[in-house]
């Protein structure tokens, strides 16, 4: 995640550090914690929660359960994990929905905080769930605030109550309160409430937003603070707890560059849980908060569970199902090719998915040069193709490929790569339909632990176990496999078992996608 990057960077060479200690001296563990509090406070992470941080983490790591532990650096690792997620609010909170419709949810912040884009995106996100979420235009001071909540309306396709053109025109409580009514009267079962903001904390501010919750009595009152806005996220914070009493918080702008560790300090600070964590622009771009799964982020653990939870949204198990049996008949064609490629598209970021895996963050260069838009270069490709074409690329003779390189606005080199790489990835993808373990060029043999040790005692009498292929090129090619996978280290840096992806893997998934 952008914001934390920084932060992530100096926590994930600290413990790379400690790898090489069999036995962990008190000098090794003040060491660390005094990395880690300069880590901290360079990501302008209040400084009463650093102190309380690193205190437990002292405490923790000269005690008995780092002594007594196989690998103290990984024991040191996890005591890090556990309390980062402690300073992130614990458990995750979800919305707590009104037993008697409807659900009013008031969103609050500074101007700019990003409060009518969440809007949007609660809304948008909650009609998925099933919900009819109706927004309220009470932001009637800053200048076309109501239109931009109509844009972000008429973009989620939620209904929007705006009775006053805004741009300092009308009154917001009686706004909010009419809302309400209309809701019950409409049978809108969440109303989602976009107050007013101001560039800096102020009284009339909090007596607006203090009269709006009066008002209207909401289930939840969320505050939106920008994790861009450094140390003064704590005092704004603290400010608003004071005048609205928020029940929960909302991080937006994690996707920025900014250090962002100010954030953190929040759930700490005032005691309310983070509930979402806004990503992106778009807006799908809106996650449910987890502590811990934030927390492995942060140390650049993973977040498989996200993940695998986005491609539960983005995939229907019935084409899933359907995919399986043409695959086990060995009918994939770049028709479903195709399809798939559209699925992950619907997921969102190849980048920030890649990102959720272990280990990536000793990437990032290699992530940063990863060219997304092949994903739709190749979509262009086989668009081109006609429906024949599709179902059989044998047919593809020279200048079928010529002129399907013309429709596409790309070159018959790009569609010889395409053909080639599809070729190999249904090979691969026949392989496991099987049952067997596929290889993957430049990754080496994939499957149990062992096997291709095994492979090589087997393969001829070489002591290198290289390849014995009659074909000079496929020979050396093959070869340099076996030197990458004998090269590549296993684990990540921290000795936690769990391999990252090199760069010949982000090198094959880009070329899947049709250019080397």
């Amino acid at each position: 995640m952008a914001t934390f990057g920084t932060l992530s960077d100096r926590l994930t060479e600290t413990f790379r550090n400690l790898r090489t200690k069999g036995k962990l001296t008190p000098a090794d563990v003040d060491g660390t914690v005094r990395e880690i509090r300069r880590a901290l406070l360079d990501a302008d992470v209040a400084l009463q929660v650093v102190k309380d941080f690193t205190g437990k983490v002292r405490e923790r790591a000269l005690g008995d359960e780092v002594n007594k532990a196989l690998n103290p650096a990984q024991q040191v690792v996890q005591i890090v994990n556990e309390e980062l997620v402690g300073i992130l609010g614990g458990e995750q909170r979800r919305l707590e929905f009104a037993k008697t419709p409807p659900t009013v949810i008031m969103l609050a912040g500074l101007q700019g905080s990003g409060k009518t884009t969440f809007a949007g995106k609660l809304a948008k996100q909650l009609e998925g769930d099933g919900h009819t979420p109706l927004l309220v235009a009470a932001d009637l001071q800053r200048p076309n605030a109501v239109n931009q909540l109509q844009v972000v309306a008429e973009r989620a396709g939620a209904t929007i109550f705006a009775p006053e053109p805004g741009n300092g025109v009308g009154d917001p409580i009686r706004v909010s309160k009419d809302g309400v009514e209309y809701a019950r009267r409409h049978q809108h079962d969440v109303v989602i409430i976009d107050t007013a903001g101001r560039l800096g904390v102020d009284a009339e501010l909090m007596k607006q937003a203090s009269d709006i919750r009066k008002a209207t009595s909401p289930d939840e009152v969320l505050f939106v603070i920008d994790a861009m806005i450094g140390q003064d996220a704590v005092n704004t914070a603290k400010a608003f707890q004071e005048g609205v009493d928020f029940t929960g918080v909302v991080l937006s702008k994690l996707d920025g560059d900014a250090r962002g560790g100010a954030a953190l300090s929040v759930a700490s600070v005032t005691g309310r849980p983070i509930i979402f964590a806004s990503t992106g622009e778009n807006l799908e771009d809106l996650e449910p908060f987890h502590p811990d799964r934030m927390a492995s982020r942060i140390l650049d653990l993973g977040d498989i569970l996200t993940l695998i939870e986005q491609a539960q949204q983005a995939f229907d198990e019935e084409e899933a199902m359907k995919m399986a049996e043409k695959l086990a008949n060995e009918a994939f064609t770049l028709e479903d090719f195709l399809d798939q490629l559209q699925q992950m598209k619907k997921m969102g970021s190849m980048k920030k998915m890649l990102g959720m895996l272990p280990g990536m963050g000793q990437m990032k260069q290699q992530l940063e040069d990863f060219d997304e838009r092949e994903i739709d270069r190749t979509e262009a490709i086989i668009r081109s193709m006609t429906p024949g074409e599709r179902r059989n690329p044998k047919v593809l003779n020279g200048s079928r490929r010529l002129r399907i390189a013309k429709g596409s606005g790309m070159t018959v080199t790009d569609v010889n790569q395409l053909v080639q790489r599809f070729e190999q990835a249904a090979k691969m993808m026949k392989t496991v339909a099987r049952g067997g373990t596929p290889q993957i060029p430049g990754m080496g043999p994939m499957g149990k632990p062992g096997a291709s040790a095994k492979r090589g005692k087997k393969g001829g009498k070489g002591k290198s176990g290289g390849s014995r292929s009659g074909n000079p090129a496929k020979r050396a090619a093959e070869n340099a496999g076996v030197a990458t996978a004998n090269a590549n280290p296993t684990g990540t840096g921290f000795g936690l078992g769990q391999k990252a992806p090199s760069e010949a893997d982000l090198a094959e998934i880009q070329k899947l996608f049709g250019k080397s």
